[in-house]
């Protein structure tokens, strides 16, 4: 039976930041850099992902796997159903990453990665499974080519769990900032117009 989790009962968690980011080229050779998949007309798309432990990389096939499908996993808090997900990704050794949905910008990120409030959502590559079923999630890895068992070298750490949508600054902290810019502007202007001390060279400058 599948299990999933409505979106707008569970707005309660939390995420720190990803590090996960693929680089793609479109149809007119632009380059992007992204932390989501890149799209199925992308071309020469790789992913790096920048917490593995030092010395950490993936073995050359599985790399290559989790290059071409590069698996995403979206919970929210109190999901059983996300915890079970998350237990058969580890069990089997899945280089993935964590995304969390708490907000209302979470939830249109959700929305544009293919749930319609429903979690937890599985992207492998360009496939994705709502909802949480063992047999399903199993075939859809395996069909991508991810090892029945890991394959994972010591060591290995997938990148932290992070929210869906990017952090956006408040309007008080975005005041915040700009007073400290608008602070630190004024310190530096203040001691371009210091006079030099009477005993200094004619060239002296601060």
């Amino acid at each position: 039976m599948m299990r999933t989790a409505p979106v707008l009962l569970l707005l309660l968690a939390a995420g720190t930041a990803g590090a996960q980011m693929y680089k793609w080229k479109d149809a007119k050779g632009v380059t992007h850099y992204s932390d989501t998949p890149p799209p199925a007309s992308a071309k020469q798309a790789e992913v790096k992902n920048f917490n593995s432990a030092p010395g950490a990389d993936l073995p050359a096939l599985l790399a290559e796997v989790a290059r071409s499908h590069p698996v995403i996993l979206y919970t929210a808090a109190d999901c059983a159903a996300c915890a079970e997900g998350r237990a058969l990704l580890q069990a089997r050794g899945i280089p993935y990453s964590e995304k969390t949905v708490s907000t209302a910008d979470d939830h249109a990120v959700l929305k544009k990665a293919g749930s319609a409030g429903q979690l937890p959502l599985l992207l492998v590559g360009q496939s994705k499974q709502i909802g949480f079923e063992t047999a399903t999630w199993d075939g859809l890895l395996s069909s991508a080519g991810y090892p029945l068992s890991s394959a994972l070298p010591p060591g290995y750490r997938n990148p932290p769990v992070s929210s869906a949508a990017p952090h956006r600054p408040s309007a008080a902290e975005r005041e915040r900032q700009a007073q400290e810019a608008a602070r630190a502007a004024a310190e530096a202007e203040t001691r371009s117009k210091r006079p030099p001390p009477a005993n200094a060279p004619p060239d002296f400058q601060f």
